[in-house]
């Protein structure tokens, strides 16, 4: 693993995603590394608010809508294309989603983690509110803070580095493209492949659920109006 690629999609909510970007930015890592936001579509000024942080931060930007007419989520075209890049270069691909914000030594605990773990998939930072109580997608895991879980749950992308190893055996271009999500499928696959995932509730994150993609917030406050939406027009497929 001589090199990591971290990157956030993102879909408007740029507020959200520059918050994200601020704390990866900031943070203290030591390893070599790239930093990529997918623009997933957002909408003309989303983009144009995007560009201009580009170029004052410093990270690098790909509009999705230079690569592919299809139509948002592009999750899949994010994986396949960074495994490709990943794989030319045994790299690790460190994923950050939007609603994400990251602590200073989070990534570097990640790379260290993964490092030291010589059988890892996935090594995953657990979740956490503004008040440092675990939450969603890790509810399993309260109860277990401070531990370092070898788990046969699912490892969710809000903060998950995959390792070279596992974009080596598990191929992206052959994951089901009726989906939207992959984060169950590719963990699966991981352990399917003799590999382990690993949760680090030692190195949690702040997560505020679905905050890039506010009409998921349904699922909360109106569920059966999520499930109907999630049923008829295909959405949020895992």
């Amino acid at each position: 693993m001589e090199k990591l690629h971290i990157i956030t999609p993102v879909k408007d909510n740029v507020p959200s995603a520059l918050e994200t970007a601020r704390a990866i930015l900031s943070s203290r890592l030591d390893a070599p590394h790239t930093y990529t936001i997918y623009n997933d579509f957002s909408t003309e000024e989303s983009t144009r608010q995007l560009d201009e942080a580009s170029q004052e931060l410093g990270f690098q930007l790909v509009n999705l809508s230079d690569l592919t007419t299809h139509p948002s989520p592009n999750y899949l075209l994010v994986l396949q294309r960074e495994q490709r890049l990943c794989l030319e270069e045994d790299a690790a691909l460190l994923i950050v989603e939007s609603d994400v914000v990251v602590r200073p030594d989070t990534l570097q605990g990640l790379w260290k983690a993964a490092q030291e773990h010589a059988d890892a998939g996935i090594v995953a930072s657990v979740t956490v509110d503004d008040d440092g109580v675990i939450n969603y997608p890790y509810l399993y895991a309260k109860g277990k803070e401070n531990q370092v879980l070898d788990t046969r749950r699912h490892c969710s992308f809000c903060c998950s580095l995959l390792t070279p190893e596992l974009l080596r055996r598990v191929d992206f271009e052959q994951l089901n493209a009726s989906k939207s999500w992959f984060d169950v499928t590719i963990s699966h696959r991981s352990l399917q492949e003799g590999l382990h995932n690993y949760l680090l509730t030692t190195l949690p994150v702040i997560h505020r659920p679905h905050g890039s993609r506010p009409w998921k917030q349904l699922k909360y406050k109106n569920p059966l109006k999520y499930y109907w939406l999630k049923l008829t027009k295909g959405l949020d497929k895992i």
